[in-house]
C-alpha cells in the first residue's frame, strides 16, 4: 500500500505539532523547577508551530482530492437517480397526522 506524499506530509506534521506540545510542557516543568514565570513558548516552539500547521493545512488540502463544482447546471453534477437500495426509505413520518385531501379555494 503506497502512501501519497499529501499523506506523508500530514503525519510529519501531526508529528512536528505533537514534538511542539510536549517541548512545551517540558519548557513549563522547567520553569517550575527555576520557580520562574511562563511568559509564552521559545522562539523554537513557535516555529515549530507555524511549520507543523502550515504542512497539516497543505495535507488537509491535497489528500481528499480534487474540488468538484457546487455550480447547480454543472455538467459534473448530472448524476440524478434513486438509491440502489430502496429499504433505508422511509415514508413514515409526522406528516401522517396533517389531512391527505386539502380543500384550498384560491381566489384568482
Amino acid at each position: 500500500m503506497a502512501m501519497s506524499l499529501g499523506f506523508v506530509v500530514g503525519i510529519l506534521g501531526v508529528v512536528i505539532l505533537s514534538h511542539a506540545a510536549y517541548s512545551t510542557v517540558q519548557y513549563r516543568g522547567l520553569l517550575k523547577i527555576m520557580e520562574e514565570e511562563f511568559s509564552g513558548p521559545p522562539l523554537t516552539v513557535v516555529a515549530e508551530l507555524l511549520l507543523g500547521l502550515g504542512f497539516c493545512m497543505w495535507a488537509a488540502l491535497t489528500v481528499p482530492g480534487t474540488f468538484l463544482s457546487i455550480h447547480p447546471y454543472s455538467e459534473e453534477n448530472r448524476i440524478v437517480s434513486l438509491p440502489d437500495n430502496l429499504d433505508f426509505m422511509i415514508f413514515n413520518h409526522r406528516a401522517r397526522v396533517f389531512p391527505v385531501e386539502l380543500d384550498l379555494n384560491f381566489k384568482h
